[in-house]
């Protein structure tokens, strides 16, 4: 049981007047991975043809460019959610403002609406191999982000790609508690009792990566025997089941894979640069299952994580949920998300 000192959502310190949007949006645009050359006229026209939610981060490495879009597209500030991460070199309270400061600087944004600790790990500051940060913990960085909400520099903080027991540490040690919780969630990695934990919590939870193995950072886990060692892993917009359900809802298989997540109650992201995809993906919203088809999609979850860089890191991640880092000689996928 939480004191009642503690509170989930930021406090009132931005000008309430000024904001038009007041929770996150349900469907927004991902930017990891998008083209320096092409996030800019994808963020301009999303932002023009009805999105109002972006999620970005600091090592995406193209936050100058998505802020351009999101200068060029003329949409006020106010009515468009931009979410941002502190990345691991940047635990200690003097890094985190720094890169905050920064992310705001490149996006052109003025404040943030949400900043999230990327990942559950800390990065000596100037470390060229990834040395970890033994001296800072999850809670000391936690309370340099709470900081950052009380300078006007974010609106909430948040967390991504944290273990259930991580979460707790953070639960038990917050002031301003976390908002949103950015995490692996798609048709293969269902996570159900973690996301009703969240909502139990009154945490949002956004799912990254959900169209699963469809990016091609992930080709390696493309057609790989499951757990059971008795059906492929097919990329999910090859995916049998999904192909003749999306015929049913006359979509296509990312649609409907968005729209489940939607459906869930997840907030989700899907990225793409392409005007045809971006129009596709907005669609989602339309789509609607029936409880049948609901407990059909829980029957397909094949609990397999597609980003975990927790081998090339030394950090036993994801330790208390599905697929966990494995210490096997396996080289796990490196990733910034």
């Amino acid at each position: 049981m939480m004191s009642a000192t503690k509170v989930f959502l930021a406090t009132t310190l931005l000008c309430t007047s000024a904001i038009a949007i007041v929770d996150i949006p349900q469907l927004g645009l991902g930017t990891w991975l998008s083209d320096r050359d092409k996030v800019t006229h994808a963020v301009e026209y999303a932002l023009k043809s009805g999105y109002n939610h972006v999620d970005a981060a600091l090592i995406y490495r193209n936050e100058d460019k998505t802020g351009k879009g999101i200068a060029a597209s003329g949409v006020s500030r106010k009515d468009i959610w931009v979410t941002s991460k502190l990345w691991n070199a940047h635990h200690r309270p003097e890094e985190a403002m720094r890169a905050i400061e920064k992310s705001i600087s490149d996006l052109g944004v003025g404040y943030l609406d949400l900043y999230l600790m990327h990942w559950p790990v800390a990065f000596a500051p100037g470390s060229k191999d990834n040395e970890l940060d033994t001296r800072t913990s999850l809670v000391d960085t936690w309370r340099a982000m709470e900081n950052l909400v009380r300078a006007n520099l974010t609106r909430y903080i948040g967390i991504s790609n944290f273990a259930h027991h991580e979460v707790e540490t953070i639960l038990e040690g917050c002031i301003i508690c976390p908002y949103a919780h950015e995490l692996e969630i798609h048709p293969y990695l269902q996570q159900q009792a973690f996301v009703d934990y969240h909502r139990g919590m009154d945490m949002k939870v956004i799912a990254y990566s959900p169209l699963a193995n469809t990016n091609p950072t992930y080709d390696s886990h493309t057609l790989e025997v499951d757990d059971k060692g008795d059906r492929d892993l097919p990329p999910l917009l090859k995916d049998p089941f999904w192909k003749k359900l999306a015929e049913k809802k006359n979509a296509t298989v990312a649609q409907t894979a968005i729209a489940w997540g939607l459906q869930r109650g997840t907030i989700v992201i899907p990225k793409s640069v392409h005007e045809k995809h971006l129009d596709e993906n907005r669609r989602a919203v339309e789509i609607r299952f029936s409880e049948d088809e609901m407990r059909s999609i829980a029957g397909q979850d094949r609990r397999t994580r597609m980003n975990n860089p927790g081998v090339a890191w030394g950090v036993d991640l994801f330790s208390d949920l599905d697929d966990p880092t494995k210490f096997s000689g396996e080289d796990d996928q490196l990733t910034d998300l």
